[in-house]
């Protein structure tokens, strides 16, 4: 017989009754029924019912064990009474006469219940992140990973795709998010960087003649997080030769939509070759956001040329100095009471807008100071304009084009969210297209880079010298789930020449462009094939196909919102002889740090 089991915790059916088995794993709950234990002991695979009464040479051994405890159980399964059987457990039917029982490991007393999915304090799931990790629903959402990524790998390899690996130390580099730097001890004062994104590695393997690439990327940047982003991240990384926009995504779109459908657990997936293409600008404007969560029917309207002449005052004078006026529907709220409408005012204020106006509409009648003020008339033709019903509501963000984008976009998701419209059970994909190439930095007073700054311009050269750097698009587009970005991707500019002329609309010189991107630039002369691709992140996927709201959900062992692995202790001091081999002293951080000039692109695509 093996030294620990026979069979595993979740192996055991009604064919194995009358068999002498062994078993081990932890102690997940005991029950004390008066000279009769019952102890649910559970490894990787499940869980089984262990039985030892006052006949048991087990029983004084396993009373006395803490829950957590490792053991080993020798015994025989037996048939459980048809009254207690558990129809939730595969092993349900059968439970263990223990006969004898090996301690492997005693467990302290618990600073958190492994049993049960009650809410703990974050701070203490961290701190004992084995814990943790051994209860159901972060055990399952672990193991959920490990096969979406073997999914993902498999869904790649069976496009033509060949997994290759890129350095983890690399060069620093200019663009995109904070690196982190690694000191060198055998060049003293020289950094290493941890790459943002294996962007430049990749690239690079195209222009080696290498054709489809793919790996399973960490990444990091030092940035600032929130829930669904962390330090240190990773990434379906790919990159394809002698491809147009339309050719990534038809090979991107089946491995995504295959793998949602493989773990979707019932919930429906945009079919493969179904994804939306939405331009940015349109995004912006019906949505008030490039991650527009599709869920949501609810669409925002420009309606500016309603109010350049009007009686309600704020809106024309707000459309007189260039701002926006856009709407977002409210349908079938007659019943609702002005309550409703003013806690959406007050939501909007403690967001930190100015608010959010609104017009009430119950059986055809109009109710509210827009439409007091603007006229029922004019109210009636904005409503047929929209196609708005008797018993519709509107809510209303004002300002500059970007402020009310941003209130319209927020208020569309907060009245989608309370009036219940925002459909479960689904993932809806779409691609965003046609970002800007270029932006207006209002505090620089420049045109810089809006997104990624390697990316081919939409018409190449000529669009460069002939057309306004704001009007000119990129080859650059995003995919979107349910409100979520996976990543970013892009066609790349593979061309020197083009490459020169986008940082000099952006305000740099080719010796500064040589300098900062020379590994590249220098790639690029010895002929480079068009190329491009995307990195969809593994964290958000998951965390998307788990139903969770935040990454560390998904992630074994994540830091915290500080940027703390409280498990391990890091970041922690370094000892004063590592700093001298280095040739590194601390000083305390300057009280105002001059900002340096450069490209505002990201260091890579994901998300």
């Amino acid at each position: 017989m093996h030294a620990y089991r026979t069979h595993n915790c979740a192996a055991l059916r009604q064919s194995d009754v009358g068999e002498t088995v062994r078993l081990s794993g932890w102690v997940h709950k005991k029950r004390d029924h008066g000279g009769v234990l019952f102890i649910d002991l559970r490894d990787h695979y499940g869980i089984t019912q262990i039985v030892a009464d006052e006949d048991s040479d087990a029983l004084p051994i396993l009373e006395g064990l803490k829950l957590e405890s490792v053991v080993t159980i020798d015994g025989e399964v037996k048939a459980r009474a048809e009254a207690t059987v558990n129809a939730n457990l595969p092993t349900g039917e059968i439970e263990v006469f223990a006969r004898a029982a090996t301690i492997q490991s005693r467990a302290e007393e618990l600073p958190m219940p492994v049993a049960g999915e009650q809410h703990y304090p974050e701070d203490i799931r961290l701190k004992y992140r084995f814990l943790d990790l051994r209860r159901e629903t972060m055990h399952r959402n672990i193991m959920l990973r490990a096969k979406v990524i073997e999914s993902l790998r498999g869904r790649m390899r069976d496009q033509g795709f060949t997994e290759f690996q890129t350095p983890i130390l690399t060069a620093s580099s200019p663009e995109g998010a904070r690196d982190f730097l690694v000191p060198s001890r055998m060049h003293n004062g020289k950094f290493y960087a941890l790459p943002q994104a294996p962007q430049m590695f990749k690239q690079m393997l195209m222009v080696s003649g290498f054709d489809r690439y793919f790996q399973i990327a960490p990444c990091f940047r030092d940035e600032d997080l929130r829930a669904d982003r962390s330090l240190e991240f990773y990434q379906l990384d790919f990159e394809m030769s002698f491809v147009t926009q339309e050719d990534v995504f038809q090979a991107l779109e089946p491995v995504l939509a295959g793998c949602f459908e493989e773990f979707a657990d019932g919930k429906s997936v945009t079919p493969s070759g179904s994804f939306a293409r939405i331009p940015y600008a349109e995004a912006m404007l019906k949505y008030g956001t490039d991650k527009p969560d599709l869920r949501n029917p609810l669409v925002i309207s420009d309606v500016t040329s309603h109010f350049e002449k009007s009686g309600f005052g704020l809106f024309e004078k707000i459309v007189g100095g260039g701002g926006r006026v856009r709407v977002i529907p409210a349908p079938s709220t007659a019943d609702k009471s002005r309550k409703f409408f003013d806690d959406m005012n007050n939501w909007a204020r403690g967001e930190g807008f100015a608010g959010l106006g609104y017009v009430t509409r119950k059986g055809g009648e109009f109710g509210g100071p827009i439409a007091k003020n603007h006229g029922p008339e004019r109210m009636e033709e904005l409503y047929n304009e929209l196609g708005l019903g008797p018993d519709d509501g509107l809510f209303f963000a004002a300002g500059k084009e970007s402020e009310a984008a941003k209130l319209a976009g927020a208020a569309r998701t907060q009245v989608g969210e309370q009036l219940e419209l925002i459909e479960q059970d689904c993932f809806k994909f779409c691609w965003i297209v046609d970002f800007p190439m270029f932006e207006y930095d209002e505090e620089q007073k420049r045109v810089d880079f809006s997104h990624n700054p390697f990316s081919m311009p939409q018409g190449e050269m000529e669009a460069l010298e002939t057309k306004d750097p704001l009007d000119i698009l990129a080859w650059q587009y995003d995919i979107v789930c349910n409100g979520y970005e996976l990543s970013s991707g892009a066609i790349r500019n593979h061309r020197p020449d083009i490459m020169y002329k986008a940082f000099e609309i952006a305000g740099y010189s080719q010796e500064e462009v040589d300098a900062n991107f020379s590994g590249m630039i220098n790639a690029f002369r010895y002929g480079a094939p068009p190329h491009g691709g995307s990195a969809p992140g593994i964290d958000r996927i998951v965390m998307l196909l788990a139903g969770e709201q935040a990454i560390r959900e998904v992630i074994a062992f994540p830091m915290n919102q500080k940027g703390e692995d409280l498990m391990m202790d890091a970041p922690s001091a370094v000892s004063a002889q590592q700093l001298r081999e280095l040739g590194i002293r601390i000083v305390e951080p300057p009280k105002a740090a001059a900002a340096e000039k450069t490209p505002t692109g990201q260091a890579g695509d994901g998300a």
